[in-house]
């Protein structure tokens, strides 16, 4: 697990195909059953996909001591190197040449993270009409009002868990008018806490509710630390988006470098940790019951609506921040230009791109700047 998340690029869905080539196919540790019971555990909990599914693998071997040193080993090498790009962004940020990098891939993610957002969307939503009605409307919330709306995807996954896995007590009744119980959790505001203890409460709180891929956590983040407590400016959030593209591991190792943005070492190392923690808490107390209780229809149905509305809020931030890194002619050309690259080649590498994107960068953006 060191060794894939020090070389693992590709994101979600390359790293857990490693881990079955490798671990399934080649070396033999653990079943296809083991595998399959992983991925679907991660697949319907919050939290970033690959890390579940290596922290369930270390649970299957060596219980919550195996879990703990399996994921520390995945995350820790992405976390040094998103801190390393952290200590060069503040000291080198103003500099024309860091300016002219984050120019080219700042575009190059919003392709990115537009191609990643339409496959998710054929692949969890496909021609589901409720699914679609869902992902519209949490867009359109999105994209209004600039922020996420946690009512809004607790709300979905109870939409979809009542209609189409009701409990025993509607079972005999149908639904002339559905009222969805709205369940709103807000971050505390008011309270001059330490800022470290600020940082850990907002980041184990996106932790905690973020369904989908690891790009899901991207409107949650931008909404609190940009809108919310303006940590960071629209240029420096979609540059820390980039830095997530361009490492290997997880995506969602960007709050670390949010973290040391706003807080130096300790507020990456207290980001990363209240992101993490809930993912690894959420994969080792249900693995034990996984097994009995993973396909219950209303567990299913509720993950859904909530995946469905995530899905939808990754729409509504792509328009969001690519009104604020498409500055002009080059960007908006380099911005569809990678994604219509990764839709048309499917093998190509996204830190191939981006390392591109960064070159481009580097050339055009001196002259923009002179002219």
């Amino acid at each position: 697990m060191l060794g894939l998340g020090t070389w693992g690029f590709g994101g979600p869905v390359a790293l857990v195909g490693f881990m079955y080539r490798d671990l399934v196919e080649g070396r033999g540790w653990f079943t296809e059953a083991d595998y399959k019971e992983g991925l679907a555990l991660a697949q319907l909990m919050p939290g970033p996909l690959a890390a579940q599914l290596a922290i369930y693998l270390g649970f299957v071997r060596y219980r919550l001591l195996g879990a703990a040193l399996v994921g520390l080993a995945f995350v820790l090498p992405s976390f040094v190197m998103v801190v390393a790009l952290g200590a060069a962004y503040t000291r080198f940020g103003g500099l024309t040449w860091m300016q002219a990098v984050f120019y080219g891939v700042g575009a190059c993610v919003i392709g990115i993270i537009s191609i990643s957002a339409y496959k998710l969307t054929t692949k969890n939503i496909g021609k589901d009409k409720l699914l679609w009605a869902i992902c519209t409307v949490s867009a359109v919330v999105t994209f209004a009002t600039q922020s996420e709306e946690l009512w809004l995807f607790i709300g979905s996954g109870v939409l979809v868990w009542l209609l189409r896995a009701p409990p025993d007590w509607m079972s005999k009744h149908r639904l002339h008018s559905t009222s969805v119980p709205v369940i709103g959790f807000f971050a505390l505001n008011g309270i001059d806490w330490d800022k470290l203890v600020q940082i850990g409460r907002y980041f184990a709180y996106a932790g905690t509710f973020v369904f989908g891929s690891g790009l899901a956590i991207v409107p949650f983040l931008y909404s609190g630390v940009v809108k919310q407590y303006a940590w960071l400016t629209d240029h420096q959030f979609v540059d820390a988006v980039a830095v997530a593209m361009i490492t290997p591991g997880p995506v969602v190792i960007t709050t670390g470098f949010i973290g040391f943005l706003v807080s130096g070492f300790w507020g990456a190392m207290v980001a990363a940790l209240a992101t993490f923690l809930p993912c690894f808490l959420l994969t080792v107390i249900p693995a034990p019951y996984f097994k009995k209780y993973g396909k219950v229809p209303a567990l299913v149905a509720f993950v859904d609506g909530v995946t469905a509305a995530a899905i939808g809020a990754i729409v509504g931030a792509v328009v969001v921040i690519s009104q604020r890194s498409i500055s002009d002619c080059v960007t908006a050309c380099m911005a569809i230009g990678t994604a219509v690259s990764l839709w048309k080649f499917k093998k190509l590498p996204e830190p191939v791109v981006v390392l591109v994107a960064a070159l481009i960068g580097l050339i055009v953006y001196p002259q923009m700047h002179a002219a």
